[in-house]
């Protein structure tokens, strides 16, 4: 009764198995990195528009401060505080222009 053999013998790992696994682990990792959010652009864009806001404002306000305080200074009532806004405008408008000109990789 020794010499029998197990009704049933152990299976070696099958080489099917091995690669289906190895094509779900492959389709997993694509699956992922397709779904991981693309932030890079939305990030680049945000700054952006950050940037054109921080030149309007800060153009037109630097202008207005300029301006009053020159007419403070020399006593040049509104005509400084207009000379001053207008020129601030330009600065503005001409960084924006610059801005939107430049490519992104020069950025970076």
């Amino acid at each position: 009764m020794s010499d029998e053999k197990p009704a049933r013998e152990t299976i070696a790992e099958d080489a099917r198995i091995d690669a289906l696994e190895a094509r779900l682990k492959a389709a997993n990792e694509r699956e992922e990195e397709r779904n991981q959010p693309k932030v890079q652009g939305v990030d680049a864009n945000y700054r952006s528009g950050n940037r054109v806001l921080a030149d309007l404002l800060g153009g037109i306000f630097g202008g207005l401060v300029i301006g009053w305080a020159f007419d403070a200074l020399v006593g040049t009532s509104p005509w400084g505080l207009l000379v001053g806004l207008f020129f601030g405008i330009g600065v503005a408008f001409r960084n924006i222009i610059r801005a939107a000109n430049t490519r992104p990789e020069d950025h970076e």
